[in-house]
């Protein structure tokens, strides 16, 4: 019988997993579509941005709400680094509240929306808050759903480029996986300096790798019941520990508590939530000084005995992928893939039904119950 990440098929389906775990083993293949399509449009999307990432007044506000955020928050380091235009990631839930402290009316603004959906309200809110906050803001649409609002309303705009992603990434689970991860091997393609996309197949094969040597060892981790769950990583795996928390808060319903910090700030007050039943995570830096760092605090954790467990994942650590010392934001989704999973296991451990752990519409895939205001009535 045919087994995907250690259960078969018919398990999946029986627990309502299928559609997770599929989504989650998917990945490589996803980011090889990613390849090809980014191929095709690699001379109209060059068209498109033309040379504003070359200029020192440009303004790149990359943004999402949620998971799709920390798309944003993983690159963004990377790519402002790399240009002379400014480029910061700013959620449209903050841009929605505060939009003051961002927007100039005169600055020519380029807006990235990572989306999987595109209908979340908040996606949709911030398009509409910078047409009419910003004239002549330009609009970059990463999304997963052709069909989506989002791709629908920006689909005959002049100043606006939908980037759609490959088949398949549209996540049906509640959870953000191949979608995450396709938006953010986008982003550090079409943004970044490497135009060079054999790095996506590169990334295809270890992604492959790491999905079989880890599948055995990440169930069995998934098996054992914890309480807590913390996730630490510096640069720019700092926010891809908010997205490797965010995965257990979902997939557990809100059971497993997880929090996410750096290594470094995690000494300062929030290495005090570790409890006998807290399993810490750390997502290696392909960086030597941060590792250094990182050294210090997993020598301290065993020192104090307190933790379940304290796990490393990345180059040379517990679940290693035979990777090149390439930047943290390239190597983040190889590193999810072991987060994701666990995630998964855990949910089953819990007899939830990952594909919707929240069966009561608490929470939802698309989210609902949002109520926009209008920035002039204040």
């Amino acid at each position: 019988m045919t087994t995907l990440l250690q259960r078969d098929i018919q398990t999946w389906r029986d627990i309502g997993g299928l559609h997770t775990a599929e989504e989650i083993a998917h990945q490589p293949a996803i980011w090889r579509a990613l390849a090809s399509i980014l191929r095709n449009e690699q001379a109209a999307l060059a068209a498109f941005l033309g040379d504003a990432l070359s200029n020192p007044q440009q303004r790149v506000i990359l943004t999402g709400a949620g998971s799709s955020a920390y798309v944003g928050e993983i690159v963004v380091d990377t790519l402002n680094a790399a240009w002379p235009a400014q480029i910061r990631a700013i959620a449209t839930t903050t841009l929605l509240t505060h939009h003051e402290l961002y927007l100039e009316a005169d600055a020519p603004t380029l807006l990235v929306s990572f989306a999987r959906s595109g209908d979340s309200p908040e996606s949709l809110a911030a398009v509409e808050l910078l047409r009419q906050v910003v004239p002549g803001a330009r609009f970059l649409n990463i999304t997963c759903n052709a069909d989506g609002k989002l791709a629908r309303q920006g689909a005959n705009d002049s100043n606006t480029y939908n980037l759609l992603m490959p088949e398949g990434s549209c996540d049906r689970g509640f959870a953000m996986t191949s979608s995450f991860s396709s938006m953010l091997l986008a982003a550090l393609s079409v943004l970044g300096k490497d135009t060079d996309l054999t790095r996506l197949e590169t990334m295809a094969g270890l992604g492959e790798q790491a999905l079989r040597d880890w599948s055995a060892p990440v169930a069995d981790l998934g098996s054992t019941p914890v309480q807590r769950v913390v996730y630490l990583g510096s640069g720019p795996l700092e926010a891809l520990a908010k997205e490797a928390a965010l995965k257990i808060l979902e997939l557990t319903g809100g059971r497993v508590m997880a929090m996410a910090n750096t290594p470094l700030g995690f000494r300062h007050g929030p290495k005090s939530a570790v409890t006998t039943e807290s399993l810490v995570i750390l997502l290696r830096s392909s960086k030597p000084l941060a590792r250094q760092y990182e050294d210090d605090l997993l020598k301290e954790l065993q020192r104090d005995s307190v933790a379940q467990r304290c796990l490393t994942v990345g180059i040379g650590s517990d679940l290693s992928a035979d990777a090149p010392a390439w930047p943290d934001a390239w190597l983040a989704p190889l590193w999810l893939l072991m987060a994701q999973q666990y995630a998964l296991h855990q949910s089953a451990l819990l007899q939830l039904r990952p594909d919707n752990p929240f069966a009561g519409g608490i929470v939802n895939r698309v989210v609902q119950g949002v109520t926009i205001y209008g920035h002039d009535q204040f």
